[in-house]
């Protein structure tokens, strides 16, 4: 059965997608040239891109082959494109508009003049000329700047309860990965040793590290076997496990070294000096359907713990730190899945929508920390929200 969400989802995407498509049609072919071979060349090509974008995925799902991630990763790479080439024609077509509209109210007494052909087939190939470089210059500082190794954000956060003997233990955070596609082993390999010249006490991955399934991705997850931390690596599931296979991944990472907190804790330290480092699965797996046993459950993870100890919570999702996570005694909680926004205008969006969208904050004794992630799903763009690694400090 398909879920009712996904056909919703899919039916408002088909829409966005097919009516941006006409749209730059109109833009970019019709208005530039009568040619007919001109305009039914870019039909066939928005047709092309429109269906690489909306039938990618499906491709990948229900026929893997080479060609059909070569298609999907084409539909990825023009879904960034044409997010920027919208913005810019509807811009350039704004300020076209606004100028006729100032030239009228000038010669609001003056007899107008016959609109000239030539004149507005020469603005409209301008405006499409300008609007195809600015894309290019904006779509490859966003590609490059995604594939170039993250930035490394160093905090401290003084966490309450914490031993003296464990002040400036290090915790580094990986979050969003998105291995998949267009993140393969070579990207991994540069990650890991990033993440292992930061000589962290211990290493965290805050979900959404898979976009597929173990048979097709474990390759390329196998490099997460050459991480380096005294105290180990750690794992919580996101949203795109429960895509991938969140129990079979959870096998997988374990047979690879790592500890897979699945509304669990553990100790983390020596029998003298320690501190509680508690994970929770997903805060949306309840509302997809997924039992309580594999769900969001700060209870369960916390069950038998001393409250006076220090406690760090790995949660993939910001949501909870101020209803459920605080009141629990966590005082640092680690999360990703907003990706800050990933990518302009899509980051302007996202702080307007999530309370927390990137970064620290604090109320209290309590701290949250939100990865903008250190891969990139979907389109590979970044720009105004940069990959990062994540260097927590702690203070007693």
């Amino acid at each position: 059965m398909i879920p009712l969400r996904f056909v919703i989802f899919f039916g408002l995407l088909s829409l966005v997608v097919v009516s941006g498509h006409i749209y730059l049609y109109r833009r970019l072919f019709r208005d530039t040239a009568a040619h007919r071979a001109w305009r039914r060349a870019g039909v066939v090509l928005m047709a092309l891109l429109a269906s690489a974008i909306l039938g990618s995925r499906l491709l990948t799902r229900f026929f893997p082959s080479e060609p059909t991630f070569a298609f999907a990763n084409l539909g990825w790479y023009w879904m960034g494109a044409a997010t920027y080439l919208l913005l810019a024609v509807l811009s350039l077509g704004g300020l076209r508009k606004l100028s006729g509209w100032l030239e009228r109210r000038r010669a609001e007494k003056v007899e107008p003049a016959p609109v000239s052909e030539e004149r507005r087939q020469f603005l409209a190939r301008a405006s499409a000329g300008a609007a195809l470089v600015a894309t290019g210059g904006m779509a490859s500082y966003g590609v490059w700047r995604a594939f170039t190794p993250p930035v490394v954000n160093e905090v401290a956060v003084r966490l309450p309860g914490l031993p003296k003997a464990l002040d400036g233990f290090t915790i580094v955070q990986l979050s969003d990965i998105h291995i998949g596609p267009l993140i393969q082993r070579r990207f991994m390999d540069a990650v890991v040793a990033q993440t292992n010249g930061l000589k962290g006490d211990l290493v965290c991955i805050t979900g959404d590290l898979v976009d597929g399934s173990v048979e097709e991705l474990g390759f390329a997850a196998g490099s997460l076997r050459n991480l380096r931390a005294r105290y180990g690596t750690y794992f919580c599931t996101g949203n795109h496990e429960y895509y991938s296979g969140d129990e079979e991944w959870s096998e997988a990472l374990t047979r690879m070294g790592m500890t897979v907190l699945r509304n669990r804790h553990v100790s983390v330290g020596e029998p003298g000096a320690s501190f509680d480092l508690v994970g929770v699965d997903d805060w949306g797996a309840q509302r997809s359907g997924y039992p309580r046993a594999r769900s969001y459950d700060l209870a369960a993870a916390t069950a038998g713990r001393d409250p006076s100890r220090a406690a760090v919570l790995l949660a993939h999702q910001p949501s909870g730190w101020r209803e459920l996570a605080q009141k629990a005694g966590m005082g640092l909680q680690l999360s990703g899945h907003t990706h800050g926004g990933q990518f302009f205008p899509f980051n302007l969006v996202v702080s307007a929508v999530w309370e927390h969208p990137a970064g620290l904050f604090r109320e209290g004794d309590s701290h949250l920390y939100v990865s903008r992630g250190t891969g990139f799903w979907g389109p590979p763009l970044r720009v105004a929200a940069p990959p990062e690694i994540v260097k927590v400090t702690l203070l007693a």
